[in-house]
Order: structure tokens, then C-alpha cells, then sequence
């Protein structure tokens, strides 16, 4: 007699479109499986309307700001945009505290965001921003109507991630630039604490890209120059699961995360405001990044994306 079959194998790499998954675990309720073309991983079954995860809750008046070191920072991100200068227009989708959006606006852009979170999306309405509430697709903004667009930390949300980023490449006119960030399913955390990995939080993050697969979701949108790197790390975390490896329970079922949303954010930003106060620090700090990007180990993929 034939065993009975398995559905998720049947189940589509939402990056490189690769079936027969291997299954990486659970955590908590949700079955994790891993590209064996690209290396993405994805929770099974993201297309039930019962595993969609609300944001209309997930900003408060705690987290719709940034520390004072990140404004900055964000300053010399938006900088080097521009080169991309042509019709002065640039999207921000997802935008949460509107920070970006904000940095664009002090270096004369005419910024826009669209936005999921219905306090996100009031909060850049209060801060005089022109916004969309809701998915990108449901903006129907003119196609090559934008120079720049930008998502960060959002392609791991959104169940068809190949969808929006060719939609981000309609909105672009010819030249025009995608710049985003996303977590590395093949980063040194992924590898070091496996499904304990904070980022893998279903139903929040719906998959981890990969390097090859972003790449691979961009040339299918019509990218023609594409430049990923991998950067940063976070060795707290790294630390802190030494204390904890010899848990086989939390190992074998990927148990709960005791960091999740925007709380993660804010560890992150208390580690770089800690990161940069001294120059010894950043120097640190920038070679851990030359060495992570050499090794194509870092937690963050970088994208830079020529339409």
C-alpha cells in the first residue's frame, strides 16, 4: 500500500517557484519549509485567509518614532538617491513611523507612502505626508510615475512577494530605482539558532528570502540591474542562545520567540545607537559588515534595483 501523499511538497517556492520543499520544522502552529533550489524559507498554506496578520494594532504611540541617531543616519541613506532625480517623486510602502519618508521630504523630494496600519497611515497623515491606506496593488498609481521606491522590512510580511515587486517595477519609470531591505533566509542567525531565530515569526513574517531568490523575483519583474549584499547580525541574540541551546524542547518545535514585531525593531535600534558611540565602535562595526557581505552571511539583504 502507497503511503498517503504530502500536499506541501506540491507547494511553490514563492521565490524561485521550486516544488518539493523540504520540511524545516514548526513554530508554534505553522508548518516551516525550506526552497532545496534557492534556500527560501516559507510557512506552508499562506494563501488561507485565516492566517493573514492584522497591523492595524501593530504601531502604538511607542513605536511611531525613531531615536535621534537614526534621523541621521536616514539623512545620508537618502543621499545617495540623488542621482535617481528626474521627476522628483518617491514611494515609501510601508512606511510605519515615517522616518524615511521624513528624510526624503528635508532633502526636497515630493514622498508618498502607502500603508497597511491604519495608526501608521494617520500618524504620516498627521505628519502632512500624502498617503494610501492599504495594499500597493489597490493604489493603482500611473505606471513609470515614480523615480524611487522603497520597502524595507516588508517583503517577509506580504504573502505574494513576487506580486509586489512587480507591481513596485510598473510604478518605477525606465531607470528608475527599487532600494529595500529583507531578512536573509541564509544569514549566520538562520544557520546559528535555526528555528529559535527570532525574524522566523509566523504568521508576521510569512517567508525568508534568499539572496538567489530575491535576485531571481527581480529579474522576473523586469529589473536589469540588480545588487544585493548581505549585511549585519545580531550577536546578543547569537549569544543569548548558547544559554539556552541544551532546551531540546524549544530546539525540536521551534518554540516561542520572546522577540517578535517591534520589539525586535527596537533591540536593533538600541544595538546600532550602541554601535556608533565612538569610532572604535563603528570601525567595528563596518568591518563585521565588509566581512558579512564577503561571506554572503549577513541577517539583511541589502537590494538596490535599476528598472
Amino acid at each position: 500500500m502507497g503511503g498517503t501523499e504530502d500536499p506541501t511538497l506540491e507547494q511553490e517556492c514563492p521565490a524561485c517557484h521550486a516544488t518539493g520543499p523540504r520540511h524545516f520544522g514548526r513554530k508554534g502552529s505553522f508548518e516551516i519549509l525550506s526552497c532545496q533550489e534557492c534556500g527560501t524559507i516559507y510557512t506552508s498554506n499562506t494563501s488561507g485567509s485565516s492566517q493573514a496578520q492584522s497591523y492595524d494594532g501593530y504601531y502604538t504611540s511607542e513605536n511611531l518614532s525613531v531615536p535621534d541617531f537614526i534621523h541621521k543616519r536616514l539623512d545620508e541613506i537618502v543621499a545617495g538617491f540623488s542621482g535617481y532625480r528626474v521627476y522628483n517623486r518617491m514611494l515609501e510602502i510601508g512606511f510605519g513611523a515615517g522616518s524615511l519618508l521624513a528624510a526624503a521630504a528635508r532633502a526636497g523630494w515630493n514622498v508618498e507612502g502607502v500603508e497597511v496600519s491604519e495608526s501608521a497611515a494617520k500618524h504620516g497623515e498627521a505628519q502632512g505626508f500624502r498617503t494610501f491606506r492599504g495594499e500597493l496593488s489597490e493604489a493603482r498609481f500611473e505606471a513609470g510615475s515614480f523615480d524611487l521606491v522603497v520597502a524595507t522590512e516588508l517583503l517577509e510580511h506580504v504573502p505574494d512577494p513576487g506580486s509586489m515587486i512587480c507591481e513596485i517595477a510598473r510604478v518605477l519609470r525606465p531607470g528608475g530605482l527599487f532600494w529595500g531591505t529583507t531578512p536573509n533566509s541564509r544569514g549566520v542567525s538562520r544557520r546559528v539558532l535555526g528555528l529559535n531565530w527570532s525574524v522566523i515569526s509566523p504568521p508576521e513574517h510569512l517567508h525568508l528570502l534568499s539572496e538567489n531568490g530575491v535576485r531571481n523575483l527581480l529579474v522576473e519583474a523586469g529589473f536589469r540591474k540588480v545588487s544585493i549584499d548581505t549585511e549585519g547580525t545580531n550577536p546578543f541574540e547569537l549569544a543569548n542562545f548558547r544559554g539556552r541551546k541544551r532546551n531540546s524542547d524549544l530546539i525540536l518545535t521551534g518554540g516561542s520567540s520572546p522577540m517578535r514585531g517591534c520589539d525586535r525593531v527596537n533591540a536593533g535600534y538600541r544595538l546600532n545607537e550602541s554601535l556608533m558611540k565612538s569610532g572604535s565602535r563603528r570601525t567595528a562595526k563596518n568591518l563585521l559588515n565588509g566581512l558579512l557581505r564577503l561571506s554572503h552571511l549577513g541577517d539583511s539583504l541589502k537590494i538596490r534595483a535599476e528598472r
